[in-house]
């Protein structure tokens, strides 16, 4: 059973490259498949330029998906950098 979380982007600049790094270089820390959903389009979390193209603003509501032996870790861990980089909330 995969775990998933709601977040609503709050940064004025939305997901740009900089926090995309920090939430890829966290997602490819973990063997499970993660996966980030906006605007009924899903994209591998570990990737820099699926995420980017999402276009993803300030206000959208992204899920993140993962899948695997470590999901939980995975998406506590990336909860953590949505909130450090103050990206959005859960």
């Amino acid at each position: 059973m995969e775990e998933k979380k709601v977040f609503k982007i709050t940064s004025d600049s939305g997901l740009h490259a900089r926090p995309t790094t920090a939430l890829v270089q966290a997602a490819t820390k973990f063997v499970s498949d993660i996966r980030l959903e906006y605007n009924a389009k899903s994209v591998n979390a570990k990737s820099i330029m699926g995420i980017m193209s999402l276009g993803i603003a300030k206000g959208a509501e992204i899920t993140i998906r993962a899948e695997g032996m470590d999901q939980k870790d995975a998406i506590a861990a990336l909860e953590a950098v949505i909130i450090k980089e103050g990206l959005g909330e859960a």
